[in-house]
Parts: C-alpha cells; structure tokens; sequence
C-alpha cells in the first residue's frame, strides 16, 4: 500500500508516538509546557553555559529555542568550529520538542535495540548538549550546545539551563 503525498507526514508521527511508548521514552519530563522564554533568560542561559566553556578552555555554541524549537538566541565564542553552531541549535530543538535531554536520546541509541529507531526519528538529535529549560514547573524552552565532547557539551548545557530555574 502506497501513502499519498497527503499522508506522507503521518510516518514520522507514527515513529514519535513508537517512541514515546518504547523504554527509553521514560526520560520524557512530565512538565507540560508553559510560556514561551523571553530573550533575556535566553541570553542569560546561553551566557552561563558559554562561561562555563570560557573555564574550561573550550570553544563552544549556544543556542535557545523557545517551546516549539524557533531560535530565540545564539552567542559562540570565537574560533569554535563552524559545524557547532547548526549543531547546537539543532540540540535546543531536539531537546524543545521531544521533551528530554538530548543525553536520553543519545543513551537509547547507546543501549542499542529498539534505541536505534531515535536515529529514525525527524528531528531528534542523540548527542549530548541538549536541554529542556524548566522555570515554574514548565518546560519555557530549551538550550543546545555544541563544540566539545558530549560530556563536555552536557557539562556547559547544565550551566546555562540552572540559571533559567
């Protein structure tokens, strides 16, 4: 059976509610979402978490995206490779819209098995550097870094998502 141009959408959604209903999606975070971060708590979390690149040493992106992964604001610090500025937006949507940190995704994959179907799924990005930004309860945005190694990716995410608390 061939799905018509109309119906073509329905595949992804298909996998994304596979997902969700698969082990790893326990790394869902039940907060709903709220309201949609404003540019000065984005600057502030990207600020942290770039601050804490500058005290490692490290070269990084930043990037926040509000609830539905549109690019709220983007900082990097000279000389960081080109190709982490697309990735580091593209962690902040992942993280945005799937509800999770890009390290549950990256873990699922990991672990192998059904984990391999979050290669499959459009937009979701298995590295880590990618998360929610949680403020009241609610899921406000989300921040994505890029430029290290993911741990090093995750280390300067955590900074810059602790000050949107």
């Amino acid at each position: 059976m061939s799905l018509g141009p109309t119906l073509k959408w329905l595949v992804p959604v298909l996998l994304g509610v596979l997902l969700l209903i698969a082990p790893a999606a326990k790394a869902q975070m039940p907060n709903p979402y709220g309201p949609n971060i404003n540019t000065e708590t984005a600057k502030k979390a990207a600020e942290a978490a770039l601050a804490e690149a500058r005290k490692n040493n490290w070269t990084m992106a930043a990037a926040v995206v509000d609830t539905s992964g549109t690019l709220v604001y983007f900082e990097r610090i000279d000389n960081t490779q080109n190709g982490s500025s697309v990735v580091a937006i593209d962690k902040a949507r992942s993280a945005a819209l799937f509800k999770r940190p890009t390290k549950a995704l990256q873990d699922a994959v990991a672990a192998g098995g059904e984990g391999l179907r979050v290669l499959k799924l459009e937009g979701s990005v298995p590295l880590e550097g990618g998360v929610p930004l949680i403020a009241d309860g609610k899921i406000i945005g989300a921040l994505g870094v890029s430029g290290g190694a993911s741990a090093q990716d995750g280390q300067c995410a955590k900074a810059g998502a602790d000050t949107a608390k």
